[in-house]
């Protein structure tokens, strides 16, 4: 049974056709044997010609008899006709009901499911052949399906984070503006307000631009192509000298290999977690390239006041803290999560055991989203 399901549609349909057919010609031919066997038991009429010409007549069979003996003779014909035809129903019974009943009921239950917005299920593996195979394929497109959802809530959730963070922010400096202009109203020659105008104005267009550049980032497509490690670790150690001259930094990677990322978005993140490290640390940074099966790791540790436990916890958010206060909190980290998400990967931010923080971002070079 198992090689059976196991079989292609074809070679099963001619198996069980030439088995069906087998089958009811047996069955014709011991239905024909039988009913000659039944006949010969009745007297046929005629004459019996003997080897020295003697010619004698045989018993002739009653009208009952006759009738009987022509009734087998078409019950005999008609073997050759029903039984064949017979076995190939029940082989076509056989085939629906070994290879395509069950993957038939799962793919139309499935898409009875998928049609009620319902993907919390999985189609099991039903066979090899064409149709198990077609079961596969919708399970797979079940699964994107299923995680396109989740990927779309995810960033529907991130926006209403996002647009909340935003306008909470926005509300204190066009309280003040609100402020400034009656003052101007008041006192239209105030420097001060002319410059708090000035100020605030400016912040605000700095949260909107912040804005675009996080829905932009959302919309941005993975490019890949294959990039020589010793490139990346040549370009870390050139982004760590400008962004953190001070600081005395130690770039370790891969001596040859390449990776195949996005090497932009690869850009992006360096930069991020490198200029975030170099803000915070005192006076070193270590950042190391690592390449393990199909994920490309870089993490920043530096020897600052380490991360504070609600940004560990939750994560960083856009918007939460600004640099003044001293913490590891701000738009670098948010876009690098986003970044490292979109390359298939994330961002685990981490204190080390002797102080400072770590800041670890993954992107996997095959099967990016």
């Amino acid at each position: 049974m198992e090689r059976l399901r196991d079989m292609s549609l074809r070679r099963a349909f001619f198996l069980l056709t030439f088995c069906g057919l087998l089958a009811a010609v047996a069955l014709a031919a011991l239905l024909w044997t039988g009913c000659k066997a039944v006949a010969s038991q009745y007297p046929l009429g005629g004459v019996s010609i003997g080897v020295d010409g003697t010619i004698t007549p045989l018993p002739t069979p009653s009208p009952e008899q006759l009738r009987l003996t022509q009734a087998l003779d078409i019950v005999g014909l008609l073997g050759w006709v029903l039984f064949p035809v017979t076995g190939l129903a029940a082989a076509g019974a056989l085939f629906y009901r070994w290879k395509l009943k069950e993957p038939i009921t799962l793919l139309l239950e499935g898409t009875r499911r998928i049609q009620a917005h319902d993907l919390d299920f999985a189609l099991p593996a039903v066979s090899a052949d064409e149709l198990g195979q077609i079961c596969a394929a919708f399970e797979r497109m079940r699964r994107e399906l299923l995680k396109s959802n989740r990927e779309l809530w995810r960033q529907g959730e991130e926006r209403k984070r996002l647009n909340a963070a935003f306008a909470h922010d926005l509300r204190n400096p066009v309280t003040v503006l609100k402020g400034s202009v009656k003052l101007l109203q008041q006192a239209p020659a105030d420097p001060q307000a002319l410059d708090r105008l000035e100020n605030y104005t400016a912040r605000i267009e700095q949260y909107v631009e912040a804005m675009s550049s996080i829905q932009r980032l959302e919309q941005m497509p993975v490019r890949t192509a294959a990039v020589p490690l010793t490139v990346l670790r040549r370009e870390l150690e050139e982004t760590a000298r400008l962004l953190a001259p001070a600081l005395e930094t130690a770039v370790r990677g891969p001596d040859g290999g390449a990776a195949e990322i996005d090497h932009g978005i690869f850009l992006t993140i360096a930069e991020n977690l490198i200029g975030n490290g170099a803000r915070f640390a005192r006076s070193r940074l270590e950042i190391t390239l690592a390449l393990e099966e199909d994920v490309l790791s870089l993490s920043v540790a530096d020897d600052g006041p380490g991360f504070p436990d609600q940004l560990l916890k939750s994560g960083p958010k856009p918007f939460g803290k600004t640099e003044e206060s001293g913490v590891h909190f701000g738009m670098g980290l948010y876009t690098s999560g986003l970044l490292c998400q979109k390359h298939g990967g994330g961002l685990r931010l981490e204190n080390g055991a002797s102080g400072g923080a770590v800041a670890i971002a993954s992107l996997r070079i095959s099967g990016c989203s």
